[in-house]
């Protein structure tokens, strides 16, 4: 089969094909091409297998969000279970059937047309197919709802990968994240498949004679129509509610999140800071509340006196900020920077969500907006450092070791 395999390279080597199937053969096997002079930094680490670290913090995301999708279902139409058992009501073969049939066709859509414009500008402009879309392709099933329609994510993932990515030139040289701009060009073209104030239900006609969706608010749209939640802090912890795919499960996302700090992947930094903005911004309000000057019929009420905390629990936050702010393209470079970076993103995430109660969940907006002032925030930090740098070097005491620098020390300081 390899040998099979090394005679279609040098079949297709140096036609316009070449780099479609060097994609395809590197998928497969290991590149057979190494360096033979100069010298070079040895590493077991690169952007494919950086690539496929994070598809593996993300994979058991998708899983249970495969099982959630069947519990939802099936819990819509018979009543949640009063005594609710992990293995039982949960983790159950019908469940995760019906989560294979609304979630798997996500992630076929989201690789299949993602990959096939990938290779078509690899063609076109004749350099290698690049691994960046690996990851993109994961995390958009992920971040949208299970209900929403094939077309429209062809669609969608067409706009993210072209606009977003490939005319600033490909991975590593765009400015948004490429999820998260089809995540937006979704809720901007289609908000109301986006709302998430419905649970999806397979085959709800036949099963029980009703419309194919079943009123069943997630919490964030409880919230946003001034009701309290129904679900308790473990559900909310553990993931058994209604939202997107993968951002439901907290402790999942908590341990990716603690897998890809321990792989040296993303920023614990970026993710740190992202935590205590979003916790700021949830304290100013239960402050706001807590001091009366919020009438209880405000529509931003229920939102605001939500416990800070527990913002962290609900909605993407969660998943946005160990996924998607700690993206090393779009996400500031600097130490400094991450920190500013992170915060700004929990902070402005809480504060959109409670101000836009039509649809609660900002935490992808703001990470978009970060990522265009990310490299304003990184200039202003290496400028800083310069500044610092150079006041040092003016109060500093130079000893010359000879009169020749003497001289030509004067010499430049005339």
């Amino acid at each position: 089969m390899k040998d099979k395999l090394h005679q279609l390279k040098l079949k297709y080597q140096g036609t316009k094909m070449a780099p479609a199937f060097n994609a395809l053969h590197t998928f497969l096997y290991t590149p057979n091409e190494t360096t033979h002079s100069g010298g070079h930094v040895r590493s077991a680490d690169d952007l494919k297998r950086t690539m496929n670290t994070v598809i593996m913090a993300l994979v058991p995301c998708l899983l249970f969000g495969m099982f959630n999708a069947g519990y939802q279902h099936y819990s819509a139409i018979n009543g949640f279970p009063e005594n609710f058992s992990l293995f039982e009501h949960f983790l159950t073969w019908e469940n995760f059937l019906v989560g294979i049939k609304t979630v798997l066709p996500l992630v076929i859509i989201s690789y299949g047309v993602g990959l096939a414009i990938e290779f078509l500008f690899a063609v076109i402009k004749g350099h290698e197919v690049e691994e960046g879309y690996l990851v993109t392709g994961m995390l958009v099933p992920l971040i949208i709802p299970v209900d929403t329609p094939l077309w429209m994510l062809v669609i969608a993932v067409a706009f993210g990968v072209v606009i977003g990515k490939e005319v600033f030139g490909g991975t590593g040289m765009n400015i948004l994240n490429p999820a998260l701009t089809i995540r937006a060009f979704l809720f901007f073209a289609y908000p109301t498949w986006m709302s998430g104030d419905k649970v999806w239900v397979h085959e709800a006609v036949e099963r029980a004679g009703t419309a194919d969706a079943i009123s069943g608010e997630t919490v964030l749209g409880s919230l946003a129509a001034g009701s309290e939640p129904t679900y308790s802090l473990m559900d909310m912890f553990y993931g058994f509610i209604p939202g997107s795919v993968g951002e439901t499960s907290t402790l999942l996302i908590l341990l990716g999140g603690l897998f890809l700090i321990f792989s040296k992947i993303a920023s614990w930094r970026i993710m740190v800071s992202a935590v205590l903005g979003s916790l700021a911004m949830g304290l100013i309000f239960n402050g706001v509340v807590d001091a009366g000057w919020l009438p209880t019929y405000s529509k931003f009420y229920a939102l605001m006196s939500f416990p800070y905390w527990q913002h962290l629990l609900v909605g993407g936050l969660a998943f946005g900020i160990v996924f998607m702010a700690t993206d090393p393209v779009t996400g500031s470079q600097t130490n400094r920077g991450k920190w500013i970076y992170g915060f700004l993103i929990g902070f402005l995430s809480v504060m959109i969500r409670v101000f836009n109660p039509g649809y609660p969940e900002g935490v992808f907006l703001a990470i978009l907006l970060m990522n265009v002032f990310a490299p304003t925030i990184d200039h202003y930090v290496v400028r800083g450092n310069i500044k610092k740098r150079l006041k040092r070097l003016k109060s500093a005491t130079i000893y010359p070791k000879s009169s020749d620098e003497v001289d030509s020390l004067k010499t430049e300081t005339a």
